[in-house]
């Protein structure tokens, strides 16, 4: 099973309504010992910064053309403790309740992660401010570009 590391961010510019956008990078090296690079970035959506981690890591998970063993890396503790202290599946467990407290939010998304994910095996790590990782940093860069811009964009990077 090939090992892809995933660095994700999203950026809503500071403002809960959008313009939002988000950066996503793959990593993996072949079997020639090779390191290969994919960047993708979401264009201009207007939408809050929570949704933008989720489309960000979506995405990432979504460009795999075949099940890998996953290494996601995000600033965003609602993503990574969603998994990591097993909220989502509680969530589900509970018709996306949660408890008292209502409905969850970002269900659509949570449904299309959770599908993204499925045939894969990922592990969630949270990033603390990017600490030590300058690949989070980049995704950072795209994820400000995209929210700034008004159209989808996808560099040059390999593909996957």
């Amino acid at each position: 099973m090939t090992k892809v590391e995933i660095f994700t961010d999203g950026s809503a510019r500071g403002n809960p309504d959008g313009p939002g956008g988000y950066g996503t990078i793959l990593q993996f090296t072949d079997s020639k010992g090779v390191l290969h690079e994919r960047e993708l970035s979401g264009g201009f959506v207007r939408t809050t910064n929570n949704r933008m981690e989720l489309l960000a890591a979506i995405t990432g998970l979504e460009a795999l053309n075949r099940p890998c063993q996953v290494d996601l890396y995000s600033d965003s503790k609602y993503l990574t403790d969603a998994f990591n202290q097993h909220w989502i599946d509680s969530w589900v467990r509970n018709n996306w309740k949660r408890g008292k407290s209502g409905p969850v939010k970002n269900i659509d998304l949570w449904e299309r992660l959770l599908k993204a994910k499925a045939p894969h095996q990922v592990t969630f790590i949270w990033v603390k401010g990017h600490a030590g990782h300058p690949e989070n940093e980049r995704c950072d860069k795209l994820a400000t570009a995209a929210a700034d811009g008004d159209e989808l964009m996808i560099d040059e990077g390999v593909d996957s």
